[in-house]
């Protein structure tokens, strides 16, 4: 599969849960030959908790593994700290991001630590961020901490 192949799944996720009412970040967990590990979605405000960001979703969904050093991340969105923070404890060892002119999370400092880190710059999620954020501004806030 190709990085664009593996965003195509997170970003179906990202908008499962913008037609939830929540935020649209989408991930999914791969292992290194491509397979589907686990996908899931920013489930904040449908969940009412705060911990259930996209990465967390997915990588719950993907149960336990092994080890995680061959496994990619692919995210729509510029991962958080809390995110971040996931990556690293669990040493994954690549992300995929669709898009970080929205946010810029993390990931230089995940870069710094050994995870390759691609930024792929998709228009849809772009897009799918820029207008979330103009339409839910106090929301969008609230999910980065603001």
């Amino acid at each position: 599969m190709t990085p664009e192949q593996m965003l195509d799944v997170a970003v179906i996720e990202a908008r499962k849960g913008l037609a939830e009412g929540g935020i649209p970040i989408g991930a999914a967990l791969f292992s290194s030959d491509g397979q589907l590990l686990g996908a899931g979605h920013n489930r904040r405000v449908q969940d009412d908790d705060p911990s259930v960001h996209a990465e967390t979703d997915a990588f719950r969904a993907a149960g336990r593994q092994r080890g995680y050093r061959s496994t990619i991340m692919v995210t729509t969105l510029s991962p958080c700290w809390y995110c971040s923070g996931l990556v690293r404890q669990f040493n994954i060892g690549a992300l995929v991001i669709g898009e970080a002119r929205t946010f810029h999370g993390g990931h230089d400092w995940l870069a710094e630590h050994g995870v390759t880190v691609t930024v792929l710059d998709d228009p849809q999620c772009v897009t799918m961020m820029e207008e979330f954020i103009a339409a839910k501004p106090e929301l969008w806030a609230e999910d980065i901490g603001e």
